[in-house]
């Protein structure tokens, strides 16, 4: 008997070129190849594109970003390892935490899945800004850590995923959407330029 298919929620985004076209197509071509490795057959869901301002600042150029809602069978060790490829395929190479790249791809969520448990979930999810920048964990988090505060992935994941729900925090996609302070979602503009 087969497993049930879980959700696989997932972020792209890239700002490895200054013109908002070249971001949008690069974000366009790994969310087809995220696709079919993570197996996803028709019901695979994608967010519009969004131009998003570069984070941190000063980073290199501002971001497009998406997000997508991905049916599979897949172990969420297996989809990182595929993530990293279609990463690496595109030209991204890991130097520096929070460096320019041309697409980066991050597991957000695996249906309600909590990696590897709620107290190092919790721990990574409380540390300040100036440790995300020099730590990172060894391992996969899941839910991602800081999914509650980035206004460039949440408001993308409202167009795939509004009522999943964040398995510790117990908030669905749309509650920490609208809970997001104002300066989150500043920045975050439908790439056809309506505000999202």
């Amino acid at each position: 008997m087969t497993a049930p298919s879980r959700i696989a929620l997932v972020a792209l985004g890239g700002n490895g070129s200054d013109a908002s076209s070249e971001r949008q197509q690069a974000v366009s071509i790994a969310a087809r190849a995220v696709a079919v490795a993570l197996e996803g057959g028709p019901d695979v869901r994608l967010s519009a594109l969004y131009d998003t301002d570069a984070y941190p600042v000063g980073i290199g150029s501002d971001f497009t970003n998406a997000a997508m809602a991905v049916p599979t069978l897949l172990e969420p060790e297996d989809i990182l390892a595929r993530l990293h490829e279609i990463e690496a395929d595109a030209g991204r190479i890991r130097q520096k935490r929070w460096g320019p790249r041309p697409i980066d791809l991050d597991l957000i969520g695996l249906g309600d899945l909590i990696l590897p448990c709620v107290t190092t979930q919790s721990a990574w999810r409380n540390i300040s800004l100036e440790d995300q920048q020099e730590r990172w964990p060894a391992e996969l988090i899941l839910p991602h850590p800081r999914v509650q505060d980035r206004g460039f992935v949440l408001i993308p994941l409202c167009d795939v995923a509004p009522d999943w729900v964040h398995p510790v925090l117990g908030k669905s996609v749309r509650q920490m959407c609208a809970e997001l302070p104002a300066d989150q979602r500043k920045g975050v503009v439908r790439s056809d330029r309506q505000e999202a």
